[in-house]
């Protein structure tokens, strides 16, 4: 079963090479209760997330927002992320778009690229169970 999560915040620090996003379980009855987890990503996914969680615009389209466009001029839409797989400490994510004739396809993605694109048109983030377990008792 997939769990609802959110961003819950993103740290970007300059002066090294790694970035963390926190995501926390959304539909938990309590803040006390709600599982999170970081992710480690790169300083261009973090300020790509972090402009699109601002609506900072820039003069031409970069990487997550190309794909957005493509998306969006196929006739498509991003309907949900999900992080589906934890392995050696990496995470795995798909991309569920569906066309513009009903069918739900599933593309490979990192995790950072699949929120630096979600991120902007509110798009639901989902984890798989045994992902969300391993990663919220395992130390990162």
């Amino acid at each position: 079963m997939d769990v609802r999560m959110e961003l819950s915040r993103i740290l970007i620090r300059d002066v090294v090479d790694h970035q963390i996003i926190e995501l926390r379980e959304a539909d938990a009855p309590t803040e006390s209760e709600a599982r999170r987890f970081p992710i480690v990503i790169g300083l261009p996914e973090a300020q790509a997330i972090d402009r699109r969680l601002k609506g900072i615009e820039i003069l031409r389209p970069q990487t997550h927002d190309l794909l957005a466009n493509v998306i969006e001029r196929l006739g498509a839409k991003l309907e949900s992320i999900c992080i589906n797989d934890l392995s050696d400490h990496t995470f795995f994510a798909i991309l569920k778009v569906r066309t513009k004739d009903g069918e739900l396809i599933e593309i490979d993605s990192r995790p950072s690229d699949a929120i630096a694109l979600g991120i902007a048109g509110s798009v639901p983030i989902y984890v798989a169970e045994h992902v969300l377990e391993a990663a919220t008792r395992e130390p990162f």
